[in-house]
């Protein structure tokens, strides 16, 4: 298969980028640092993308930029950096990647806990997250050519400690554990799921 992964210089597009390269043909983007650069926040860079890279088989996003800070700081502006980043950075990556994907195909979105566990920092993530999971699942009402569409709710990962303070109680997932939630959504048959990796 050939697989996009979006995000690909972050802790988790590394991890699965390493774990699928061995099996299949993998595609690394990411606003730096990778093979093919891409600013989700930007339609135009993201059609530029999908033209370069050309068809392509599963579509994994591990990228969505948003406001973290105090509530009485969050205004409009810093409303809009979720907003344009982690909802319409990861709706645009399918709404332009659906002329792009092949049938059979698969797009894995990235949302998180904070959909249903907010955090104080955290309102605009818990809000993109909420629009994300909602469009996932009217988007696999609809798609065409058999192509699925999912997303993976992790928590805190183990292998960034210097968030565990933001999320007090919450079990820190692994890699494995998340390897195996996009796994699941990739290789499997479900569609218009939240897949949780914890």
């Amino acid at each position: 298969m050939k697989i996009v992964i979006i995000g690909a210089a972050g802790t988790m597009g590394t991890c699965l980028s390493q774990a699928f390269e061995q099996e299949h043909e993998v595609i690394r983007a990411s606003l730096r640092r990778s093979e093919i650069e891409v600013d989700i926040t930007s339609p135009v860079s993201i059609e530029h993308m999908y033209k370069k890279i050309g068809p392509f088989d599963a579509l994994v996003s591990t990228a969505g930029p948003t406001y973290v800070g105090p509530w009485k700081s969050l205004t409009d502006k810093e409303f809009r950096q979720g907003v344009d980043g982690k909802m319409m950075g990861q709706i645009n990556l399918v709404l332009i990647g659906r002329d792009y994907i092949r049938p059979n195909g698969s797009f894995t979105l990235i949302t998180g806990a904070l959909t249903h566990e907010p955090q104080r920092n955290f309102a605009n993530a818990s809000a993109a997250n909420g629009a994300v999971e909602g469009f996932v699942r009217a988007a696999a009402v609809e798609l065409d050519n058999r192509v699925r569409i999912n997303a993976v709710s992790p928590t805190v990962l183990e292998s960034s400690p210097q968030y565990f303070p933001y999320f007090p109680g919450e079990v820190p997932v692994t890699t494995k554990q998340l390897e195996f939630a996009f796994r699941k959504s990739i290789f499997g048959a479900g569609t218009g799921q939240i897949i949780k990796a914890y």
